[in-house]
């Protein structure tokens, strides 16, 4: 084979993993499987699509080798395939911030209403955790949780913030988390805790920013 022959061939398998990728529910259901392995219901439902569009999206994803199957009893689990699936994921992201106007735009819309938390380690802030100095809280579903949190964070869904406020101190700051960047849940957390007179703040980062983190570490609770 000559050069030119092979250097086409070499950039054409490139471009299946960059085709698996080219498509915005595509890269959500990248983001939803960085939290957990789920199924193509629950992926489905998540991403709000119908299930044989989520099953034709997760073919596309399998057929570049980005994510893994498994048949779990009456179920198929879908999962990322390998942690460089969720660095391409915060790669393409973070380029797509620095450089689309929109884009930059489009978030500060969706965190007018929250005041973020300014440091950008994930290591110090649960370093501040475990002295006691802010109060961390997931707020993604339990079942996320348990997959994978910042450590000494506290598992609080959205959905139950309101009914378990009592076991949130107000002597000090309150971090709350989500999905990421593109998930709208910890700052309806953020503006809750301010009605109710918490020094709150959101933090930007999730699951798919610390698996694809090389300094990111997980320590036992």
């Amino acid at each position: 084979m000559n050069s030119r022959l092979l250097k086409d061939m070499l950039y054409e398998q490139v471009g299946r993993l960059v085709k698996g990728m080219a498509n915005a529910k595509r890269l959500e259901l990248v983001e939803l499987l960085c939290q957990s392995p789920k199924s193509v219901e629950t992926l489905a439902n998540e991403a709000g699509i119908s299930m044989k569009l989520a099953s034709a999206h997760l073919k596309e994803l399998r057929l570049a080798h980005l994510v893994d199957k498994e048949k779990q009893g009456k179920q198929v689990i879908y999962r990322i395939s390998c942690p460089e699936v969720a660095g391409l994921l915060v790669m393409m992201r973070t380029v797509a911030e620095d450089r689309l106007l929109e884009l930059q735009h489009s978030l500060k819309e969706l965190s007018a209403s929250s005041e973020p938390w300014t440091e950008t380690d994930s290591n110090n802030l649960w370093r501040k955790a475990q002295r006691g100095e802010v109060t961390v809280i997931d707020v993604r579903p339990i079942v996320e949780y348990a997959q994978q949190h910042m450590p000494f964070a506290r598992s609080i869904p959205l959905a139950e913030l309101r009914s378990r406020l009592s076991q949130i101190p107000k002597d000090k700051p309150v971090v709350a988390y989500c999905r990421g960047p593109f998930c709208a849940w910890s700052i309806d957390a953020v503006t809750l805790l301010e009605e109710e007179g918490y020094q709150a703040y959101q933090w930007r980062k999730g699951a798919a920013d610390w698996i694809a983190d090389p300094n990111w570490q997980v320590v036992p609770e």
